[in-house]
This record gives C-alpha cells, sequence and structure tokens, in this order.
C-alpha cells in the first residue's frame, strides 16, 4: 500500500486557509505537519492558529525565519543561528520532541544549495531533525493543475512526502479535492517522515549529506 505523508509550509495564515486547512484535515481525521516560518508566527493571531494545529494532533516543525536566504548561498556563519534559532524560540512549547526542521528550498529542487556545513553544524549541535520531501506540486501557482501534479508523485513513489503551502494563494481551494482522490486511490495516510526524508535525526547525521550541502568556498582571488 502506498503511503502519503502530507505536509505544509509557510503559514500559519491568519486570512482563513490555515483554518480551512485544519478544518479538512480534522473532517476526515487526517494528521500532518506544519512547517511554520517565524515572522508569520509572529504576527497578531498566527499563534493561535499553530496552538490549535498542535492541540488537533499535528507536528509543528520549523521552516525558518524569513524563507528568504538559502544556507548553501551564504557565507554568513551567524546564519542558521537567525533563521533556525529565532524561530525554534517562537515556535517554543508547540515544538515537535524531535525539533523538525525544513530548509527553505528555493522552489523545491532538492540541491547543494539548501544547507551550508555551518547549518548542519547547527542542527547536530541543537539535537534537530532535517526534513526534506519528495513531492512539490507547485499549489502555489493557485490552480487545480496541482492536485494530478500532486497524484502523480504519489503513483511514481511508494512513500511520497508532499509539500503544499497554507497561504491565500488559490492553492488550497483544491485541498479537498485532492484528499478525496487520495483516498479514492486506497494510499494511506501516515503522519510519520520516511527515513531517506531525514538526513539528520534528532541531531545525527544518518545519510550522505553531499547533495544537500554547499561545500566550502575556497579563498577568492
Amino acid at each position: 500500500m502506498k503511503k502519503v505523508t502530507l505536509t505544509f509550509d509557510n503559514g500559519p495564515d491568519t486570512r482563513g486557509t490555515t483554518a480551512f486547512v485544519l478544518d479538512e484535515l480534522a473532517r476526515r481525521e487526517i494528521l500532518a505537519s506544519f512547517f511554520v516560518i517565524g515572522r508569520q508566527l509572529a504576527r497578531p493571531g498566527a499563534r493561535r492558529l499553530a496552538e490549535r494545529a498542535h492541540d488537533e494532533g499535528h507536528w509543528i516543525g520549523n521552516h525558518t525565519l524569513t524563507h528568504s536566504v538559502m544556507f548553501g548561498d551564504s557565507d554568513d556563519a551567524s546564519l542558521a543561528g537567525r533563521e533556525i534559532g529565532e524561530t525554534q524560540a517562537l515556535i517554543g512549547d508547540l515544538a515537535h520532541p524531535d525539533r523538525l526542521f525544513r530548509p527553505y528550498g528555493g522552489g523545491g529542487v532538492i540541491s547543494e544549495r539548501l544547507l551550508s556545513p555551518s547549518a548542519v553544524s547547527y542542527l547536530v549541535d541543537g539535537g534537530y531533525t532535517c526534513v526534506l520531501w519528495t513531492s512539490v506540486p507547485r499549489d502555489w501557482e493557485g490552480d487545480a493543475a496541482w492536485v494530478d501534479r500532486c497524484l502523480a508523485d504519489i503513483e511514481a513513489q511508494e512513500w511520497t512526502v508532499v509539500v503544499a503551502h497554507d497561504l491565500a494563494n488559490g492553492g488550497m481551494a483544491y485541498l479537498p479535492t485532492l484528499l478525496d482522490r487520495i483516498e479514492a486511490s486506497g494510499a494511506e495516510f501516515t503522519q510519520a517522515f520516511p527515513p531517506a526524508c531525514m538526513p539528520v535525526r534528532r541531531g545525527v547525521v544518518e545519510a550522505d549529506m553531499s547533495p544537500i550541502v554547499q561545500r566550502a568556498r575556497g579563498p577568492t582571488t
């Protein structure tokens, strides 16, 4: 049986999208994970949505403070402390025990730009779990086409970790269609993540990091 893990990035959205997503998940008794952006979480009313998600059994993860800089593109050794550490402080007691973290993906491509050596060290020292993905169906484009893209990814894999976005861009209007079609396909929803999507788990590096870590830059001349 195929497995599907649903994750929602970039919220919470206080304009109704996150509440709508939570309503749809609750109606079907599906548990997911919400990887929040620190600046979003700091907005008035946003923490209440994260608290609701937590209280309903969803996992709350860290998706950086600003969602603006890929660690592999920066030589700033203090970047991880700001982007990861400040967001984790905002999440506070809503955090999953494994301290789930998802790097900013710049459109969903898994590459050396995701992390830097200093960011990996920060994750290890802080006991974080780095969570990647296997399906980014581009729901942010706002039309129904993302549903078919997502279903194609699910069909092609045994275990799919879907990245959707609980933002007011129109894409979540099609979430009920996606959930209905996944259920009709016979796939199993699970809240867990496959080991292949957790290269760092509870502060321990468990996979070859070279595909997702920018190599140290040599001196410029």
